[in-house]
């Protein structure tokens, strides 16, 4: 016997109509190329949008037709996240950091029909304009006096793109399933690989990851998402935000800047802010060395890499602010686990606490998850046994977009490879351990690189860090530790290594140390590891006297 409800498809078009009926005045704030701070509100918004569908629909879109964006977090970009899949378009957004020929790479595979770009991009897209043939014209995210000169006869402004259009455009009425966007995983070895998302996987993930114990998005919110709109959908912040009715505040270029989000965030009185670890490290910095605090902010979700425990206590000792730890994917559409503290386990003694929350969290309704070994047989979610973290869901991608051969990592049973090595406790939260490319194995025992990294970051000298396997004769491989002090501070080779004891296993203990004024980083924020291996091979690093710690 089935049920009799209604059946109403589940799109990003019900999340705007919603809006449009429920918070229609509630502001958003953006930073712009031609606005440093420009507010309006959703209603604004969704009017817009609609100008912008028909503006695409005069230049003949099609249902499924991909149109691309290289740009930050503003309204504009907002506006094209809502009127391109709306209207029955896929909106593909690529990551500017990528290198010039990974974007010539995904625009032609995507097949891209048009691109809306930010001002600041333009001359890098004239200079690949001839390798994307497919590219029918260019809509610069400005108005027309903010248009960057360019000898590219095939662009225009975005205010002069939609001027003129009709605000009332009739939305399709689309299956829940159609295609809404794209994104490209940032890959170090290989082509990007392309996430398809529908609208169903869009909205459900929206629902799970506004809840209390996911990221809590409510009206009540006014969220700064600093990961940026072209990285996994901004977390799905733009969805989440306008099915809750919370305030936005978007840092349009200024993602990295810190005096400018302390700024937002203390004009704005934002509550919430989500980003990567490295923004938050030049955040506080700044604020320890300019002595300033952050008074409105409540909650920080960090993802993208694992937050550094130091990091989760500098939020709440001098800010008063509690952090969200948050793991995903791009193929997770992203959001897989929330860290949030079990009631059962409030009073536990502060040490046990802190090493509770360095864990990426729960899964979230929707994620189911498990830990698998070599032979594919599941393992016991006890908290210390590692193994190759599988996922499943409705937001998960089933295979990657116009992928040649099926992908080696979905199994039979449909479950989803990571790459990611972990554990899972008996109360379901999940650390991660290592990516399965980067976990270190000395002596047949596992270290985790990750549990290093964040105990380095703890020094209050060092800036940033990161572990890599180097080659030794007797255990196969050791850890070598990569530091970069903060500006101004001294630290030595021996007080480095001094700084694990009694933190971790000896044997874990890096045997050497290499000083380093910065870190390679990819396209999405997280350390290089590939890269970092490649400039450690050219370093005069000389040969390391490896002691036994065993």
């Amino acid at each position: 016997m089935l049920g009799l409800m209604m059946e109403a498809p589940l799109t990003i078009t019900a999340l705007m109509r919603h809006a449009l009926s429920n918070h229609a005045d509630v502001e958003i704030v953006s930073v712009t190329a031609d606005a440093p701070r420009h507010r309006c509100t959703y209603g604004d918004i969704f009017r817009r949008a609609g100008q912008l569908a028909g503006a695409l629909a005069d230049l003949g879109m099609r249902p499924g037709d991909r149109v691309a964006t290289l740009a930050w977090n503003d309204y504009r970009h907002l506006e094209l996240y809502y009127g391109v899949s709306c209207s029955g378009g896929v909106l593909h957004t690529i990551n500017p950091r990528l290198f010039e020929e990974q974007i010539v790479y995904i625009a032609n595979h995507a097949e891209d029909r048009w691109l809306f770009v930010d001002p600041a991009f333009l001359p890098r897209i004239e200079s690949l304009r001839d390798e994307l043939p497919r590219l029918e014209r260019i809509i610069v995210l400005s108005d027309d006096a903010h248009v960057p000169a360019t000898r590219l006869s095939d662009v225009v402004s975005y205010e002069a793109f939609i001027a003129g259009t009709d605000r009332d455009f009739r939305w399709p009425d689309l299956d829940e399933r159609t295609a809404s966007a794209l994104c490209y995983t940032s890959g170090t070895t290989g082509h990007p690989k392309g996430v398809l998302y529908e609208h169903r996987s869009t909205v459900l993930h929206a629902f799970a990851s506004a809840l209390p114990d996911a990221l809590h998005v409510s009206m009540r919110d006014a969220l700064l998402p600093v990961v940026p709109m072209f990285h996994a959908n901004a977390w799905g912040a733009p969805y989440a935000a306008v099915l809750a009715g919370a305030r936005l505040v978007m840092p349009g270029p200024k993602l990295g800047d810190a005096p400018t989000l302390y700024e937002l965030i203390e004009n704005e009185r934002v509550n919430v802010a989500l980003g990567v670890p490295t923004v938050w490290l030049g955040l506080l910095d700044w604020c320890e060395r300019e002595r300033r605090t952050m008074t409105s902010l409540e909650r920080v979700v960090v993802g993208g890499s694992a937050c550094p425990p130091a990091v989760i206590e500098r939020f709440r000792a001098v800010h008063g602010a509690s952090v969200r730890h948050a793991w995903g994917m791009t193929e997770m559409s992203p959001l897989g686990t929330v860290h949030v503290l079990r009631p059962s386990l409030e009073q536990l003694p502060e040490a046990e606490r802190a090493r509770v929350e360095a864990k990426q969290g729960r899964a979230i309704f929707g994620v189911e998850m498990k830990i698998v070994g070599d032979d594919g047989e599941a393992l016991a979610h006890d908290g210390r046994t590692f193994g190759v973290l599988k996922v499943r869901g409705p937001w998960i991608c089933r295979e990657y977009y116009k992928a040649e051969r099926a992908s080696d990592a979905h199994d039979a049973d449909g479950w989803f490879a990571t790459g990611d090595v972990a554990t899972i406790d008996a109360d379901g939260y999940m650390q991660i351990t290592d990516r399965s490319k980067d976990v270190i194995k000395s002596g047949g025992e596992w270290i985790s690189s990750i549990d290093l990294e964040n105990t380095a970051v703890g020094h209050p000298a060092v800036a940033e860090a990161a572990v890599v396997a180097v080659p030794d004769p007797k255990w196969q491989e050791r850890p070598l530790l990569v530091v970069v002090p903060k500006a101004g501070a001294e630290i030595s080779r021996e007080e480095m290594l001094a700084w694990f004891e009694d933190k971790v296993a000896k044997w874990w203990i890096p045997d050497d140390v290499v000083f380093v004024t910065e870190l390679p980083h990819t396209a999405t924020g997280k350390i290089s590891k590939v890269v970092l291996r490649e400039q450690l091979a050219t370093l005069p690093v000389g040969e390391v006297e490896r002691a036994d710690r065993r």
